[in-house]
Parts: C-alpha cells; sequence; structure tokens
C-alpha cells in the first residue's frame, strides 16, 4: 500500500459532465491505499482461501427480481461486444450482451479463462463481491473524494491524474479507448481489452492505474451535482461521504432500481467520442448488483499516520 498525506484539494470539476459539478474545495485525512487494483491472482487466493462465491456466479432470485421472465434468471455478467458496423453510439445495446457464464473466471464468457491475465485487474466483481475482498484483507473500498484525491497525485485541478494533456509528448498514460467507439479500436496504447496493472506510469502518489483499465468500486451512494461533498457556508467540508442508499436510486425508475455507488476512473472502454471519465474528477453511478467486463476496485485502510 501507498501511504497517501491528509491535504485539501478541489474536487470535481466545471468542464465537462454536469454530474461533476461544482468545484468545491474539500480536506482528507490521510490513508493507506492499494498502489494498484486488486488482481485476478490476488482475487483467486482470496476465493481459494474464503470460498466466497461471487454475484456473477450465482442464480439470481426471482423474489429479488419481481417480474423478471424466469428463463432469463441466470449466472452471468455483462460483457462488451465490438458491434459489426457503425450505428447509433447512443444505443448501449449495440455493444453490451449479458452472456451466460461470465464472471472473474471467464471475463468473456464460459469458453474463456483468465490464463495469462493473472497481473490483470480483477473484473466482474459487483460491490458487495469488493467489499467481501476488503473486509478479508481488514481494509475498506475508498470514499469518493478519497479516491479523487488519490487519483491527483498532488496535481490539483488538473484534467488528468498526471498533467493537462491526455497524451504528453505522444506517449499513453493509461489503459483507453483509441478511435470511434464503438466500432474502432485502433489500441494505439497497446491494449484492445485490459492490461496489466503494471503497463503503465504511477502518478504522483506512486499509485498505479488510477486512471483507465477498469472503472474502480468506492463506498460513497451516489448523489448528482457534487451534492455528497457539500457542506456548510462558513466550513470546508472535511472527509465529505455520499448520500443514502434510498437517495441513490434512479429517479428514472422508481420502485425498481437498486441502490447505486459511485465507480471512478474511467477504463479502457472510454473513448473522446463517447465517454470522457478517464480523469480524477469523473464519477459514475452504478447499481450494487452490476459486475461487467470493464469494473474492478482497490482498497484503503484508515489510520492516523504511517
Amino acid at each position: 500500500m501507498v501511504w497517501i498525506p491528509g491535504g485539501t484539494f478541489h474536487m470535481g470539476s466545471d468542464a465537462h459532465y454536469p454530474e461533476e459539478a461544482p468545484v468545491r474545495e474539500v480536506a482528507v485525512d490521510g490513508f493507506w491505499m492499494d498502489r494498484r487494483p486488486v488482481t485476478n491472482r490476488d482475487f483467486a487466493r482470496f476465493v481459494a482461501e474464503t470460498g466466497h462465491v461471487s454475484l456473477a456466479e450465482q442464480v439470481p432470485s426471482i423474489e429479488d427480481y419481481p417480474g423478471a421472465d424466469p428463463l432469463l434468471l441466470v449466472a452471468g455478467s455483462l460483457v462488451f461486444v465490438t458491434p459489426d458496423a457503425p450505428g447509433d453510439s447512443a444505443d448501449w445495446t449495440r455493444w453490451w450482451r449479458f452472456v451466460a457464464g461470465a464472471n472473474w473466471r471467464h471475463p468473456q464468457g464460459p469458453d474463456s479463462s483468465i490464463e495469462g491475465l493473472e497481473d490483470h485487474p480483477v473484473v466482474h466483481v459487483c460491490h458487495g463481491d469488493a467489499l467481501a475482498y476488503a473486509r478479508w484483507q481488514g481494509k475498506e473500498l475508498p470514499s469518493e473524494a478519497q479516491w479523487e484525491y488519490a487519483a491527483r497525485g498532488g496535481l490539483d485541478r488538473a484534467e488528468f491524474a498526471w498533467g493537462d494533456a491526455l497524451v504528453p509528448d505522444g506517449v499513453h498514460r493509461a489503459n483507453t479507448w483509441q478511435g470511434h467507439f464503438p466500432d474502432e479500436n485502433l489500441a494505439l496504447d497497446g491494449y484492445a481489452g485490459t492490461s496489466p496493472v503494471t503497463a503503465f506510469p504511477p502518478n504522483g502518489y506512486g499509485l498505479l492505474d488510477m486512471i483507465g483499465n477498469v472503472w474502480e468500486w468506492t463506498d460513497d451512494w451516489y448523489r448528482p451535482h457534487g451534492a455528497s461533498a457539500q457542506g456548510k457556508a462558513c466550513c470546508l467540508p472535511r472527509n465529505p461521504r455520499g448520500g443514502s442508499a434510498e437517495e441513490s436510486r434512479d429517479p428514472e425508475a422508481p420502485g425498481s432500481a437498486l441502490p447505486r455507488k459511485v465507480l471512478k476512473g474511467g477504463s479502457h472502454l472510454c473513448a473522446p467520442n463517447y465517454c470522457r471519465r478517464y480523469r480524477p474528477a469523473a464519477r459514475q453511478p452504478q447499481t450494487i448488483d452490476t459486475a461487467s467486463v470493464h469494473i474492478g476496485f482497490r482498497c484503503v485502510r484508515k489510520v492516523a499516520t504511517p
């Protein structure tokens, strides 16, 4: 783990997506953070020692999903599939597929494996899987403020984790999408899917893969427009946290949507023409039961000093 010294920083952005605004100054106490995302090798050891069965490996219960077609209640997860031809980039059903048998052991489906991917980030883990691993390690999942502060690496208000240029001097600093998403992946950074967690340089705090490769779970309930970090006008918010589980539910799906946690960091599927979320300020809500081929995590430990 890496010690992240406490301090103040400007959280959020006014220049990109509305859910990142407004920029506001907050304070964070020091904490330890995993130098890299949890890998397939790490998660395999956790499963071997605890017998943990990930949510994607379990058959969903009709009680948890009332009204669902019982034939669709099978163990599996979301996998990215490149569309055959260009089309509507707003229609996510063209590239996301629920694949029966897809899970952390079989990231592309039952005929795939993690052989040779031991040092890639574990994927197809829902929030509960990540939390179980963290507790096994005697750790926690980071808050959104902790994660963003650490991702900035001491570069307050910088656009990216390494400065203000996406590809400084033509050198890729993270695993993101180059080309027209979702049908053209030029893989100029060397990777069309996930990459080893040590493939790109660390940020100013010595942390690897804070941007791109896989989204990372935080432990904050999602609230839009930076509401989770707002404090009294007279006081600098310290160690701000998200709202409540109820507040996090999607208002456009009342009565049915599960609560949502905040994801941070973007992934190898983030592209300039579609998802410019390979930035410390970027954030995205995700229901706690969702697992996919581009979501992983890392852990923190809160102590007074190193």
